[in-house]
């Protein structure tokens, strides 16, 4: 699991920021405060602090939480900043997030001042 991000049912991403200060319990209550996700359904959440180059992962493996931190060496991750949920990835996005690509991408269109798309 350590190598495999895609190996548990389900991968989460936390988005905005969190305080990456925080351990296993302060993370597992960042996930049951806010969102309505099950922590013990075979389920990997993923953490962004302020850095790009760094993020934090909680897991349960059936006996105890797991927490991963990976630090990238050669540059960052691109991490949905304009969101407060938390967004279930496929193998795809998970990929792309790992490649320094952002998995959910900010629409850029924006409504002319009277709603009309030019």
């Amino acid at each position: 699991m350590l190598v495999n991000w895609t190996q548990p049912k389900h991968v989460f991403i936390v988005c905005g920021k969190t305080d990456l200060r925080k351990g296993i319990d302060g993370l597992a209550a960042v996930v049951a405060e806010n969102y309505d996700l099950d922590l013990f359904d075979d389920s990997l959440f993923l953490f962004w602090g302020a850095r790009n180059d760094r993020f934090k992962g909680l897991y349960w493996d059936g006996e105890g939480f797991i927490l991963l931190y990976k630090r990238f060496e050669n540059g960052g991750l691109r991490w949905p900043r304009h969101r407060n949920d938390a967004v279930q990835l496929s193998r795809r996005q998970i990929k792309q997030l790992l490649e320094g690509i952002s998995p959910l991408p900010v629409k850029r269109i924006k409504p002319a001042p009277n709603g009309h798309l030019y």
